[in-house]
Order: structure tokens, then C-alpha cells, then sequence
């Protein structure tokens, strides 16, 4: 497979795209919305070929053997289906859907104290349902760090239709240091801090550990973010469940994390592993879930790494 970084592949469909699945969706209800997912899932089976190529190969990874061009189509509709389901949770909150919680009293109790948490998820299911919880704890905010600049049609819809949060999205298309900053003002006024960390981007120093049969690269800046920010740190998976239904999965990961300065490599092995094995595990709940159409395992080139204390002395935290 080609070794082509995930931020060089162009956003599935672009501007046209979304406007035209936004419009169905919006004035023809979701029952139409997705009777044209099936169409939609055939073009980008048939039309992007690195993206086909990747899902038979993850696949294969977490099914344990040779898959159909009918589960490589399965998986393109369940990620179709989750971008559908985001314009309704953004127009209409979690009304049109069954949304079940676990573990959402463990969350609960560590916001509670007052510190803020940071909630770390990935690319599976959908993030997008995580705004449930604010809508049941409108005295809970929520701030989601995410790249504007990688999927700006998809920025643009949220803008529109949900005005309010978008002006809580922390763009992670800044430089390390506005972000952490911006993460340590929502943490300090005691938000819930929401970011994917299993995906790095093009400048970010990874990690490899053991993850579904091989070793895959994992960023460390969430766990540097982590050990800068010193608050309870909480995994979250939004489950899509078929149909209208999800399951939102929260567990605690840590009350702190704690990188050594003299045992920073170990220490960011450890807590690279762990979490890689909490999200293969939902990961073979959920196998058609998972939504990195790139080869996730390939290697990739080291960059130099943030420096944690320097950060933490200019958050002030």
C-alpha cells in the first residue's frame, strides 16, 4: 500500500457534497437522507481507490481473514451513515436517535472536582454523539479539539447549523503551544476537554506499540497535553449501533498522567499501549466502526518532540 499520509488525501466529496446530503437531510427527513447513502457509499467504494484499499486491508486485520467487496461496502455505509447522523445531532441534538451511556457516572465524578477532564477518543463511531452529554449536562461545557483546516466543508456546515458550538471547537490546526493553552484555559473554568488521539498528524513525533497483529504509530501529544494539564484523563467511544441507536462508553484512564523526565520513552509506551488496547478492544465490539481509510500502520518519519515542562510553564499550570 502506498505510504501517502492521511493529511495529503483530499476531504470524501468536498463543498458540493455536503451542501447536497445537508439539503436531503434537512428538507427531505433522515428516512431519505438515508435511502442515498446506498449511492453515495457505491461512489467513493468505486471512486477512491486508496480509501477501498485500506478498509479491505484493516479489515482483513480485525476479522481474521479474507473479506467481501460486500464488507468493504458495509464499512464505507456505517462511516456514511455517521456523517448523516452528525447533521441531524448538530440541527436537532439527540432527539431522532436512541443514545445509551456507560459509565457516564464515573465522568460524573470527576467533573465534579472542579479541575476540568480531558475526554481522549478516536476515529470510531461517531465523536459527534458525545454532544448528548452536553445537551443532558447543559452545567457541563464542552470544548472539542479539532482540525478546521482538514475538513473545512465539514467545518462549515457546523458553523452553520450549530453556530454555538462551533465557537467551542479549539482548532488543532494551531501550534502546539495555542493549543495547549486553549486547553488549559477551558480546563481551568473546569470544561470537558474532548480530542481523538489515535491518528497523528504530519509533524507529530509517534509511537509504535502492538495494535490489532502489528506494531502502529500513535501520537504523544495527547499524553504530553495530559501531563502538562494535570487532570483526570477519560476515554470516550461513541459506538454506532445501526439503525438511530448509539452507545456513548465512558472509563476512566487516569487521575493524572505523569511523564518522568529521565524515563519519558517507557513512560510514553505504557500509556500509548494501554490505550491502544482499550481502543482494539471497542474496536472488535464494533469492527465496521473504525474510520481511518489510510494504511494505519505505515512508518513514519520522527519529528522533534514538545517540550512538556516548557509547555506547563507556559500554560502556568
Amino acid at each position: 500500500m502506498s505510504n501517502e499520509h492521511w493529511q495529503s488525501r483530499p476531504e470524501g466529496g468536498g463543498r458540493f457534497a455536503i451542501w447536497l446530503i445537508r439539503s436531503i437531510a434537512l428538507y427531505g427527513g433522515r428516512r431519505l437522507g438515508r435511502l442515498c447513502l446506498y449511492p453515495i457509499t457505491l461512489y467513493f467504494y468505486v471512486r477512491r481507490g486508496p480509501e477501498r484499499l485500506a478498509s479491505r486491508q484493516y479489515l482483513e486485520r480485525v476479522l481474521d481473514g479474507p473479506v467481501s467487496s460486500w464488507q468493504v461496502l458495509k464499512h464505507i455505509h456505517c462511516f456514511a451513515a455517521t456523517i448523516l447522523d452528525r447533521i441531524f445531532l448538530l440541527a436537532h441534538g439527540e432527539q431522532p436517535f436512541q443514545i445509551e451511556t456507560e459509565g457516564l457516572e464515573l465522568l460524573d465524578e470527576r467533573y465534579a472536582r472542579g479541575r476540568g477532564v480531558l475526554l481522549f477518543g478516536s476515529h470510531q463511531g461517531s465523536f459527534e454523539a458525545l454532544r448528548a452529554v452536553g445537551a443532558r449536562r447543559p452545567d457541563m461545557p464542552l470544548r472539542v479539539v479539532l482540525d478546521k483546516q482538514k475538513t473545512p466543508a465539514m467545518t462549515e456546515l457546523l458553523e452553520e447549523l450549530a453556530p454555538e458550538i462551533g465557537a467551542c471547537v479549539i482548532d488543532a490546526a494551531q501550534d502546539g503551544t495555542s493549543i495547549a493553552l486553549a486547553m488549559a484555559e477551558a480546563c481551568r473554568s473546569g470544561a470537558l476537554v474532548a480530542m481523538l488521539a489515535d491518528r497523528g498528524r504530519g509533524h507529530e513525533t509517534l509511537r509504535r506499540t502492538g495494535f490489532l497483529g502489528s506494531s502502529a504509530p500513535f501520537p504523544i501529544s495527547p499524553w504530553l497535553l495530559a501531563h502538562t494539564l494535570q487532570v483526570p484523563v477519560v476515554l470516550c467511544f461513541g459506538l454506532y449501533l445501526g439503525g438511530n441507536r448509539y452507545r456513548l462508553v465512558f472509563e476512566p484512564f487516569s487521575e493524572r498522567v505523569e511523564i518522568p523526565r529521565h524515563d519519558r520513552g517507557p513512560a510514553l509506551d505504557a500509556l500509548i499501549a494501554r490505550y491502544a488496547q482499550r481502543l482494539e478492544h471497542y474496536i472488535r465490539v464494533a469492527p465496521y466502526n473504525w474510520f481511518n481509510f489510510y494504511d494505519f500502520w505505515q512508518d513514519a518519519p520522527p519529528a522533534a518532540e514538545p517540550a512538556a515542562d516548557v509547555l506547563r510553564e507556559r500554560v502556568g499550570v
